[in-house]
């Protein structure tokens, strides 16, 4: 199984990028996809999550600027994110939890870069 992720880039303050991640492989089912970052220093930390039934959740510091979705016919999750603030520059890494006919694990994508200027 691999995840791919795609779609990080340069953005000014204000403005908005789309993630995308989609896995591939041998997948039985996906449960829980999300959205992570790690700023240099820092942690990752959870950005976003979004069930197999649509439930969603999200940082507090994202609520109401970034939206989770996902497309299970493509095994594709999104982040839309707009309003853009400095403090949003990180590496993203997309996560699902994967069955396969073996087992069922987490997955991480290669993770993309999201730098935004002030």
């Amino acid at each position: 199984v691999q995840l791919q992720a795609y779609g990080g880039g340069l953005v000014q303050a204000g403005g908005s990028l789309r993630l995308s991640c989609a896995a591939s492989g041998s997948i039985f089912s996906i449960n829980a996809m999300g959205w992570y970052r790690q700023a240099p220093g820092k942690q990752r930390e959870l950005v976003a999550a979004i069930s197999s039934g649509g439930t969603t959740n999200y940082a507090d510091s994202v609520k109401g600027r970034f939206t989770i979705s996902r497309d299970n016919a493509k095994n594709t999750v999104y982040l839309q994110m707009n309003s853009l603030k400095p403090e949003d520059t990180a590496v993203y890494y997309c996560n699902a939890e994967v069955s396969t006919f073996w087992d069922t694990r987490d997955y991480w994508g290669q993770g993309t870069l999201v730098t935004v200027s002030s």
